[in-house]
């Protein structure tokens, strides 16, 4: 094994989700309450889009052009940036359902007083509904960004893309997702065809 991953492997990886658990996680919001439809909305997004909570918490409907599936996400984190992402269709849908019913406010995801959400409340919903889907894993919001990402690098093998996705500066902070999908690969062919001799 390289240095690097030596390196990784001293380093705690982040959880991620397979495809099965995802959905078990996407079918617990009931999408016929205002606050199931919300919840759901956020849960999708996070997955399809790899948003921090800190961008999730401060979208506002503007940032996203329904008709060309365009989102603006404005970064407030240490560089504060914006990049441009785009929605698939079940997304977009999704989020107009959320639009023609959420309360006038300043923010996309917000109370149904209008306010503005709390981010401690999203972490706690995340965890209860991954609770609910039986998911054994500690399931936090940014486990979802993880789990877009390592899915985006395992569909285009372009880590440069992923860097630009999730808004990374460095592109050594995205290269985990390398070694995540490069580690699973290795135990798949190690166990490819057992037993047989070369």
């Amino acid at each position: 094994m390289n240095s690097y991953g030596s390196e990784k492997k001293q380093r705690k990886l982040p959880v991620i989700l397979n495809m099965e658990e995802q959905k078990a996680l996407l079918a617990q919001p009931n999408p016929k309450a205002p606050t199931g439809l919300r919840n759901l909305c956020i849960i999708k997004l996070m997955l399809d889009a790899g948003l921090r909570l800190s961008e999730v918490i401060n979208l506002r409907p503007e940032d996203i052009d329904m008709q060309d599936g365009i989102m603006r996400v404005h970064n407030e984190g240490e560089h504060k940036d914006e990049r441009t992402l785009w929605l698939g269709e079940d997304t977009l849908n999704l989020i107009k359902r959320w639009i023609g019913i959420k309360p006038a406010g300043e923010y996309l995801f917000c109370t149904l007083k209008g306010g503005r959400l709390d981010d401690r409340y999203i972490r706690e919903m995340v965890k209860r509904l991954a609770g609910r889907a039986k998911i054994k894993k500690n399931v936090f919001p940014h486990s979802l960004r993880h789990s877009f990402a390592a899915d985006l690098y395992r569909k285009t093998r372009n880590i440069r893309i992923v860097q630009e996705a999730l808004g990374h500066a460095d592109l050594s902070t995205t290269m985990i997702y390398t070694y995540l999908i490069d580690e699973k690969l290795e135990k798949a062919m190690q166990f490819f065809r057992p037993g047989e001799a070369a």
